[in-house]
């Protein structure tokens, strides 16, 4: 009798029970494919082709799948190795009681196979959801490593990350214990991990020692430290009823050269506590001002790699030049803006449009001394009806819900000659471009990059032209 005849329990959807499975393939949003019984069971911290045992915990009877988390490896993938944070380790986090944080959960799989994975989640999505079966030019069918070589006739490369994936993040958002405690919260959980170190945060966020701090009064706490080295900012989010007194008390125990500020993470107001309500970004030989919890990549080296991916596109397709006129949409505090103004000068001009009336306000700051640039806070399909223009491109960089088809439709009602759409998410992403292909649009060059390493997350950048 083999082992999964033997130890196999009868299921009945309850959360807590073990059971081995064979693991198929990866699938989006962290996970692999397993099958038991005819029932679907999506398993985080496994890799295509083990055996493992795992434990259930997400199970219904009446859902049309199930989830668990790996407790053991019967027959290990020779990609596996020892995970290197553990309290995101699902071996180790369930021999001691409990689920691991979320945030690492490709952390047991070497970096190349990470990448392959991601590779084959990317170009699955793509097929299913927007019918490209062939791979458009300059996509070598592989995801980037940071420090890696760049495709034959792509842009810069991206910095060097060490060669580990560690110590990339210059943004993390922290939960709170009820003992007040830094800590994370475990997958599709309200349980909060206690933590004492974060592997994936750059050295100033790991040196503010947060975890030593009694954080009583706070719900949140949201970190940016910017890769230049200048002055970071921490984001305190009051739970309720948290007086103005207990906050300056926690201020008080962080260094003296970090900007403390308390936030409302529902309205984005930000109320100052100590020094600045900003951090001063760097990239592509531009400063930027960013506002308290307003959007920034958060791999150090994430800004370069897509402005110089998103660049190379559509200049090496003339799409961009002096006297164009493109569109920076979804601009955020006006990264891919300022690039823009460079290439098209004096001569030609930038709609720059954000929704986040915050964030736009970032953007006016850093580009006031641009002016063919025009800043406008908006929904990107109201202000390109209100302001219509002959653009020789656009640049589309929505949040992780993708632009959807009432935008993409407005995109290609304006007429532009190339849209540049980077993204963050393979499945909206992938959505989206089949709504451009439907359209009559065509995904003319693809890169990807892995700026999220020891995560499932990857990071996309595109060309969508009109199809001859």
């Amino acid at each position: 009798m083999n082992a999964k005849t033997q130890t196999q329990p009868a299921l009945t959807g309850e959360a807590g029970t073990e059971v081995v499975l064979d693991v198929g393939p990866v699938a989006h949003g962290g996970h692999c494919v397993a099958r038991h019984e005819g029932r679907v069971i999506f398993v985080r911290h496994a890799i295509p082709g083990e055996k493992v045992r795992v434990r259930l915990t997400d199970a219904d009877d009446k859902a049309k799948f199930w989830r668990a988390d790996v407790v053991e490896v019967i027959e290990a993938s020779p990609d596996r190795v020892d995970h290197f944070w553990h309290p995101a380790d699902s071996l180790r986090a369930w021999r001691h009681g409990h689920p691991p944080v979320g945030g690492a959960e490709f952390g047991h799989i070497t970096l190349a196979r990470q990448r392959s994975l991601k590779a084959d989640v990317l170009m699955e999505q793509l097929n299913r959801l927007a019918g490209v079966g062939e791979l458009p030019a300059g996509w070598t069918g592989t995801v980037e490593a940071a420090g890696g070589s760049p495709s034959p006739d792509a842009g810069a490369a991206v910095t060097d990350d060490g060669g580990d994936g560690l110590r990339w993040r210059t943004r993390a958002s922290f939960s709170v214990t009820p003992a007040g405690k830094l800590g994370m919260h475990a997958h599709r959980s309200g349980q909060i991990i206690p933590i004492h170190e974060m592997p994936l945060a750059i050295d100033a966020i790991n040196s503010l020692r947060l975890w030593d701090i009694d954080l009583q009064g706070v719900g949140r706490v949201e970190v940016a430290a910017p890769a230049n080295g200048s002055r970071p900012l921490v984001l305190l989010a009051p739970a309720e009823g948290t007086k103005p007194k207990r906050l300056g008390a926690i201020a008080a125990n962080l260094p003296a050269d970090v900007s403390v500020a308390a936030f409302d993470p529902t309205t984005e107001e930000v109320q100052q506590l100590r020094g600045r309500l900003w951090v001063q970004e760097s990239a592509a030989g531009h400063e930027y001002r960013v506002t308290g919890a307003g959007f920034w990549q958060i791999h150090r080296d994430a800004p370069g790699a897509l402005v110089g991916a998103v660049t190379e596109f559509l200049q090496g397709g003339g799409f961009l030049h002096p006297g164009a006129v493109v569109a920076d949409l979804y601009a955020g505090a006006g990264l891919f803006t300022a690039v823009l103004a460079d290439a098209v000068g004096e001569t030609g001009s930038v709609l720059s449009v954000e929704g986040a009336p915050g964030t736009s306000r970032d953007a006016r700051k850093n580009l006031h001394a641009a002016p063919q640039v025009e800043i406008v806070q908006g929904r990107v399909e109201r202000v390109l009806r209100q302001k219509p223009r002959d653009f020789d491109a656009l640049i589309l960089d929505p949040p992780r819900a993708g632009a959807g088809k009432a935008v993409v439709n407005q995109l290609v009602a304006a007429g532009p000659r190339a849209i540049a759409y980077v993204s963050c998410d393979p499945a909206s992403f992938a959505r989206d471009v089949g709504y451009f292909r439907q359209a009559g649009w065509e995904l003319a060059r693809l890169r990807a990059f892995d700026l999220y390493p020891h995560t499932h997350h990857m990071e996309t950048a595109a060309l969508l032209t009109p199809r001859p």
